[in-house]
């Protein structure tokens, strides 16, 4: 909860605007109950309320009130839930009642108060005379017995303001009460919160892999195009081309990513899949590395979540592989079974001493939090390869293709 200092305007501005709330349902009252009608209590009673549930009936009401309470009473209310159920209209309505009595009430105490401060003064001033206030005349005589007048005035404006910070005190807990979210409501809040921030993670970690993947691509293409300069023009001029069109990619990446962090939603355009390994292999084949691809089963049937946290699993393992490894010894292999996919990656690293203390990295950490997410299990790190004798960097996946029971 926010500190209102004493003296500050904000309570009494609070109050202020209570009483103009009460406006509308008095004139309403005095409209239903005219001079000489039979009932003119209990008309003028319905006529106020109903008055005051119309005032309670629609959001803005709602979130008109929760603004004010925190800009001029120091509360911190969360911002209402969207819709407005039954329960959040009775407590809206049953929230003006008391503004509106405390607002009246402050309002009317804090104006006879600040003329009483006024009025005093001046009558000693123009040179005495009587004072009517608060239902008592009070002398005020010239010259120095009047000099007790601006002592006066001081007190008063002391007390308007002990006033309305006394609405304000007993305002704070009603709204706190009648404003604030139920039980559910904080649970529903925070739901969606963690959602939103997981979204954003989401996107982040895109934006990580596929900007990681292009400028590694690209730093190994421009190294080949600078050597084949002179050599051979036509390969450096591929070579660029591919540069100009995995940048071109990145950037619309970025643009949609950053777009929608922006705008705060969640992404609609469709994310890659497995079905678009073919790309991402041309891709680092451009960059001059030796990949060799290996596919088995039916790669279709992959559930659409699966196949996205794959695709990205392999686009940074090779992009891992084309910064730490050998470029010529790269194989992936992608198996589709019944109940697993399980992803494999090869490579030779260019000094297998230094392999065994590669850091984990930030890619690493991102392949692993994938797999943790979906449940599955994972392995980066050095490993021995029968077939050749040799040791390699190994990066497995095996993602689960069927939900837990």
């Amino acid at each position: 909860m926010r500190t209102v200092l004493i003296g500050s305007p904000r309570p009494l501005l609070h109050a202020v605007a209570g009483a103009l709330l009460s406006l509308p349902p008095m004139l309403a009252a005095v409209l239903a109950a005219p001079p000489g009608r039979p009932l003119r209590v209990a008309a003028s009673v319905v006529a106020l309320l109903a008055v005051l549930a119309a005032m309670g009936f629609p959001r803005a009401a709602r979130t008109g009130s929760v603004r004010l309470a925190n800009a001029l009473l120091g509360t911190e209310l969360p911002a209402p839930a969207p819709g407005m159920s039954r329960d959040h209209r009775l407590r809206t309505t049953a929230w003006l009642v008391p503004h509106i009595v405390v607002g009246v009430a402050v309002t009317t105490v804090t104006f006879l108060l600040l003329l009483s401060a006024a009025v005093f003064p001046s009558v000693w001033l123009a040179g005495g005379g009587h004072v009517s206030t608060f239902g008592t005349t009070v002398p005020v005589g010239a010259g120095w017995r009047g000099v007790w007048t601006p002592l006066v005035s001081v007190v008063t404006l002391v007390a308007a303001a002990y006033v309305a910070q006394g609405g304000a005190a007993v305002l704070r807990p009603l709204a706190a009460v009648l404003l604030d979210h139920r039980p559910a409501e904080r649970l529903a809040a925070a739901e969606e919160e963690l959602n939103r921030l997981a979204g954003q993670q989401r996107l982040a970690r895109e934006l990580h892999d596929s900007i990681g993947h292009t400028l590694t691509a690209s730093t190994i293409q421009a190294a080949v195009a600078g050597e084949l300069l002179d050599r051979d023009p036509q390969a450096a001029r591929r070579a660029l081309t591919s540069i100009e069109e995995t940048t071109r990619t990145a950037m619309d990446d970025l643009d949609h990513v950053l777009g929608l962090l922006r705008a705060g939603v969640t992404p609609t355009a469709p994310a890659r899949t497995l079905a678009d390994l073919g790309p991402l292999s041309d891709g680092v084949r451009q960059a001059g590395a030796q990949l060799r691809v290996e596919t088995r089963g039916d790669l279709t049937r992959v559930p659409a979540t699966v196949s996205r946290e794959a695709y990205r699993i392999v686009q940074e393992g090779l992009t891992n592989a084309l910064r730490h490894g050998d470029p010529s010894s790269i194989t992936l292999r992608v198996t589709a079974g019944e109940d697993w996919l399980d992803v494999e990656l090869l490579n030779l690293p260019t000094e297998v001493r230094a392999s065994r203390r590669r850091p984990a990295g930030q890619g690493l950490d991102g392949i692993r939090e994938r797999v943790r997410t979906l449940r599955g299990e994972s392995f980066a790190g050095p490993s021995y390869d029968a077939e050749d004798g040799r040791e390699r960097w190994r990066l497995t996946a095996r993602l689960p293709l069927r939900s837990p029971a």
